[in-house]
Protein backbone atom coordinates (compact mmCIF):
# COMPACT_ATOMS: atom_id res chain seq x y z
CA UNK A 1 0.00 0.00 0.00
CA UNK A 2 0.98 3.47 -0.76
CA UNK A 3 -0.04 6.17 1.44
CA UNK A 4 0.87 10.14 1.12
CA UNK A 5 0.46 12.54 3.63
CA UNK A 6 -0.45 15.84 3.25
CA UNK A 7 -0.18 18.97 5.29
CA UNK A 8 -0.28 22.83 4.20
CA UNK A 9 3.51 23.06 2.90
CA UNK A 10 5.02 19.76 3.50
CA UNK A 11 6.68 19.84 7.11
CA UNK A 12 4.59 18.47 9.73
CA UNK A 13 3.41 15.82 6.96
CA UNK A 14 6.98 14.58 7.02
CA UNK A 15 7.04 13.37 10.45
CA UNK A 16 3.22 11.47 10.15
CA UNK A 17 4.64 9.53 7.37
CA UNK A 18 7.87 8.58 8.99
CA UNK A 19 5.38 7.44 12.16
CA UNK A 20 3.39 5.86 9.72
CA UNK A 21 5.99 4.08 8.28
CA UNK A 22 7.80 2.82 11.83
CA UNK A 23 4.08 1.59 12.81
CA UNK A 24 3.57 -0.29 9.17
CA UNK A 25 7.00 -2.10 9.94
CA UNK A 26 6.66 -2.94 13.66
CA UNK A 27 2.95 -4.49 12.38
CA UNK A 28 5.28 -6.13 9.66
CA UNK A 29 3.17 -4.65 6.88
CA UNK A 30 4.46 -3.41 3.47
CA UNK A 31 3.48 -0.12 3.42
CA UNK A 32 5.64 3.14 1.26
CA UNK A 33 4.67 6.16 2.63
CA UNK A 34 5.28 9.92 1.26
CA UNK A 35 4.61 13.61 2.65
CA UNK A 36 3.99 16.53 0.22
CA UNK A 37 2.10 19.61 0.72
CA UNK A 38 -1.07 19.96 -0.73
CA UNK A 39 0.04 22.09 -3.84
CA UNK A 40 1.59 19.29 -5.36
CA UNK A 41 -1.45 16.40 -4.81
CA UNK A 42 -3.13 16.43 -8.33
CA UNK A 43 -0.19 14.38 -9.56
CA UNK A 44 0.92 12.79 -6.41
CA UNK A 45 -2.83 11.15 -5.42
CA UNK A 46 -2.34 9.19 -8.40
CA UNK A 47 0.33 7.79 -7.21
CA UNK A 48 -0.63 6.57 -3.96
CA UNK A 49 -3.69 4.45 -2.47
CA UNK A 50 -4.49 6.55 0.51
CA UNK A 51 -3.98 10.14 1.44
CA UNK A 52 -3.98 11.37 4.67
CA UNK A 53 -4.97 14.90 5.29
CA UNK A 54 -3.31 17.18 8.14
CA UNK A 55 -6.26 18.13 10.57
CA UNK A 56 -5.53 22.13 9.77
CA UNK A 57 -6.51 21.17 6.08
CA UNK A 58 -10.04 20.22 7.44
CA UNK A 59 -12.08 23.21 6.48
CA UNK A 60 -10.51 22.44 2.93
CA UNK A 61 -11.24 18.47 3.35
CA UNK A 62 -13.88 17.87 1.21
CA UNK A 63 -12.50 19.71 -1.84
CA UNK A 64 -9.23 17.92 -1.31
CA UNK A 65 -11.20 14.55 -1.02
CA UNK A 66 -12.70 15.37 -4.63
CA UNK A 67 -9.41 16.27 -6.13
CA UNK A 68 -8.24 12.79 -4.54
CA UNK A 69 -10.90 10.59 -5.54
CA UNK A 70 -10.58 11.85 -9.27
CA UNK A 71 -7.30 10.51 -9.31
CA UNK A 72 -8.34 7.41 -8.28
CA UNK A 73 -6.92 7.51 -4.51
CA UNK A 74 -9.40 7.64 -0.73
CA UNK A 75 -8.84 10.59 1.54
CA UNK A 76 -8.51 10.58 4.94
CA UNK A 77 -9.00 13.46 7.59
CA UNK A 78 -6.52 12.60 10.04
CA UNK A 79 -7.52 14.01 13.67
CA UNK A 80 -5.25 16.00 15.97
CA UNK A 81 -4.76 12.98 18.17
CA UNK A 82 -2.76 11.15 15.31
CA UNK A 83 -0.63 13.93 15.27
CA UNK A 84 -0.06 14.43 18.88
CA UNK A 85 0.40 10.58 19.68
CA UNK A 86 3.30 10.92 17.73
CA UNK A 87 3.58 6.85 17.06
CA UNK A 88 1.84 6.04 13.40
CA UNK A 89 -0.63 3.90 14.76
CA UNK A 90 -4.02 5.84 14.11
CA UNK A 91 -3.04 7.25 10.78
CA UNK A 92 -2.18 4.05 9.80
CA UNK A 93 -5.16 2.53 11.20
CA UNK A 94 -7.57 5.21 9.37
CA UNK A 95 -4.99 4.13 5.88
CA UNK A 96 -6.10 0.88 6.66
CA UNK A 97 -9.23 1.31 6.88
CA UNK A 98 -10.29 3.30 4.02
CA UNK A 99 -8.43 0.78 1.70
CA UNK A 100 -10.29 -2.23 3.55
CA UNK A 101 -13.67 -0.28 3.06
CA UNK A 102 -13.18 0.55 -0.58
CA UNK A 103 -11.94 -2.60 -1.89
CA UNK A 104 -15.58 -3.95 -0.13
CA UNK A 105 -17.25 -1.29 -2.37
CA UNK A 106 -15.58 -2.11 -4.91
CA UNK A 107 -16.04 -5.76 -4.50
CA UNK A 108 -19.93 -5.11 -3.77
CA UNK A 109 -20.24 -3.12 -7.17
CA UNK A 110 -18.47 -6.03 -9.11
CA UNK A 111 -21.31 -8.28 -7.52
CA UNK A 112 -24.14 -5.52 -8.46
CA UNK A 113 -22.90 -4.59 -11.46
Amino acid sequence: MKILVVCGAGASSTFVAMWVRKAATARGLDVITSASGDAELDVLAAENDVVLIGPHLADRFDALAQRIAEQGASAVLVPESAITARDGDVALDLALAATTHDSTDTQQEKNNG
